[in-house]
């Protein structure tokens, strides 16, 4: 696997661009505010359908939660994206030994109250209209890894343009009260239960 790289200024400098093109490129970037323990680290899992999840929730954790951000992507973007291994990105290619290693990485990186890990665990891109989302099994290994003292956060984003000429985005947290030993699909169904419940509002809620 291929982990973060430390460099503080390339880091204040992408920071400041994806706020500034969020700013430039959406009519407004939205989000609830929910409770959470500070003292703890957060597994935020999220839906995955746009170039711009993982650099707004960045923008999201940079304002709200501020904590250490982590995000697992592929080894391909992890190479083609140079600057992505300076916010916090770490690799993971399928079908290989190494995954193992970045899911024991992703394991040790909860178990410090000062980090948030983002997984997307559709594990690629999907369109932001379907029903359900899946999850990979790799997440409740990295899950199991831990020390299990982490706090589950759900994300669901969607996007509509409505009368405006650049769209808007509405990300829609939920802070999950888990179980210290649960499984995938009990995950799996509180978190679709979120999605399912954000779409509905989104859909409601038009202009």
């Amino acid at each position: 696997m291929l982990e973060p790289r430390r460099n503080s200024f390339i880091h204040a400098f992408f920071s400041w661009y994806i706020s500034r093109i969020i700013s430039t490129d959406f009519h407004k970037l939205a989000f609830n505010e929910v409770q959470f323990d500070r003292d703890k680290s957060i597994l935020l899992l999220a839906n995955h359908y746009s170039w711009w999840d993982g650099f707004l929730l960045f923008h999201i954790n940079k304002v709200y939660f501020r904590k250490k951000f982590h995000v697992m992507i592929t080894e391909e973007n992890y190479e083609n994206v140079w600057f992505l291994k300076y916010l916090g990105s770490f690799s993971v290619k399928k079908n290989s030994r190494s995954i193992i290693e970045t899911l024991e990485y992703a394991g040790r990186l909860l178990d410090d109250s000062e980090n948030l890990v983002l997984i997307f665990p559709q594990g690629k891109l999907f369109s932001n209209h379907i029903d359900e989302i899946q999850f990979q099994k790799g997440l409740m290994s990295m899950i199991n890894i831990s020390k299990r003292k982490f706090q589950y956060m759900f994300a669901a984003a969607f996007a509509d343009y409505f009368e405006h000429r650049k769209p808007s985005i509405t990300c829609y947290l939920n802070a999950w009260e888990g179980a210290e030993f649960t499984s995938l699909q009990l995950i799996k169904s509180a978190y679709n239960k979120h999605y399912e419940a954000s779409r509905q509002k989104q859909s409601a809620d038009g202009v």
